[in-house]
C-alpha cells in the first residue's frame, strides 16, 4: 500500500474535533468535512492524554474502512512526553494519515516513515526552524503534504497579528514554493478562530486559493460550508483538468504539453485535485 494513496490528498475542508471527546467522533464524520482531524495535542490536557489515547483505540473498530481513509491523528509534537505512546497508538490502529505539529527536520519525519511505514505525513509548520527547514521538510518521506500552523508560527516568530495576516503572507508563499518543488499536493493553510464571522472565514479561504493553498483547517463545522466554497473549482477550471488528464493519458506519464505549456506530475496533480474537489470523475 502506498501511503500517498490517500483522498486527503485532494481534500479541502479539515475538521478538528478532540480526542477526549470520543462522543463527537462519528457527529464530526457526518459533517461535510473531507477530512476529520482527532486532536491529541492542544485540544486535550496534559492530564487526559492518556485517556484521549485510550478513547481513539477504543473506537477505531467502529469506524469503516471509508471513514478510517478520511481520519487523520494529530499526535503530539517530538520531542514531548506523549510523542512516543501516540506513535504506538498510530502503529497499532494502522493509521491512515498524521499530521505532525512543530515539524522541524527531514529526521523527524523520516523517522516517523520507519516507524509507520503505510501513513501518509502531514508536517505542521508552525515555528522559526520548521520554516527555514521547509525545503528539507517538504521532500521528507511519506509527505502528503504540508499545513500551517499560523497562530503558533505567529507567536513563535513575535509577529502582531490583524484579520488579514499579512504579517504571514511571506512564510505562506514559502509552504506554497516548497510544497510546489517538491511535487507534492497544495498545502492546508491555518484556522480562523472565529466561528460566528463567516464573511471573514470565507474571505480568510479565498485568499488561501489565490496564494496557491488547496485547503484550511476548520474548529467548528459552521466553516465547512464556506472554505468547501471557496476553494470548490469553476468550470473553467474543470475543463482545464480534464484536458491536463487527457494530455497525460495520450503521453502514457511521459512529457506532454497543453496549450504550448508542459504538462509534468504537479500539474498532473493539481488537475487530479480540481476533480477529486469537484466531484468529476
Amino acid at each position: 500500500m502506498n501511503p500517498l494513496d490517500t483522498p486527503i490528498g485532494f481534500s479541502s475542508t479539515f475538521l478538528f474535533v478532540p480526542g477526549a471527546r470520543p462522543e463527537r467522533f462519528a457527529k464530526a464524520l457526518d459533517s461535510d468535512a473531507d477530512a476529520v482531524i482527532i486532536d491529541l495535542e492542544d485540544a486535550v490536557a496534559q492530564e487526559d492524554k492518556e485517556m484521549a489515547r485510550g478513547a481513539i483505540r477504543s473506537a477505531w473498530p467502529s469506524f469503516s474502512a471509508e471513514q478510517k481513509q478520511r481520519l487523520i491523528i494529530r499526535s503530539n509534537s517530538p520531542g514531548s512526553a506523549f510523542y512516543a505512546a501516540d506513535l504506538i497508538l498510530l502503529q497499532e490502529i494502522a493509521a491512515a494519515c498524521v499530521l505532525i505539529p512543530k515539524s522541524e527536520s527531514l529526521d523527524q519525519i523520516n523517522g516517523v516513515a520507519q516507524i509507520l511505514p503505510n501513513t501518509a505525513i502531514i508536517p505542521m509548520i508552525e515555528t522559526a526552524l520548521g520554516l527555514d527547514r521547509i525545503h528539507e521538510i517538504a521532500n521528507s518521506e511519506q509527505v502528503l503534504r504540508l499545513a500551517l500552523g499560523n497562530l503558533d508560527l505567529q507567536a513563535d516568530l513575535g509577529m502582531a497579528c490583524d484579520p488579514q495576516e499579512t504579517e504571514l503572507q511571506t512564510a505562506c508563499f514559502q509552504l506554497v514554493l516548497a510544497s510546489r518543488l517538491a511535487q507534492i499536493a497544495p498545502p492546508i493553510t491555518g484556522v480562523t478562530t472565529s466561528t460566528d464571522d463567516l464573511e471573514r472565514i470565507s474571505g480568510d479561504a479565498q485568499r488561501a486559493k489565490r496564494m496557491g493553498f488547496g485547503g484550511k483547517l476548520c474548529i467548528h463545522p459552521k466553516q465547512i460550508v464556506p472554505v468547501k466554497t471557496a476553494f470548490q473549482p469553476s468550470e473553467l477550471d474543470i475543463s482545464w483538468a480534464h484536458q491536463v488528464i487527457e494530455a497525460d493519458e495520450v503521453s502514457k506519464g511521459g512529457i506532454a504539453k497543453l496549450n504550448g505549456r508542459m504538462v509534468d506530475r504537479p500539474v498532473v496533480l493539481l488537475a487530479q485535485r480540481i476533480l477529486a474537489s469537484a466531484g468529476k470523475p
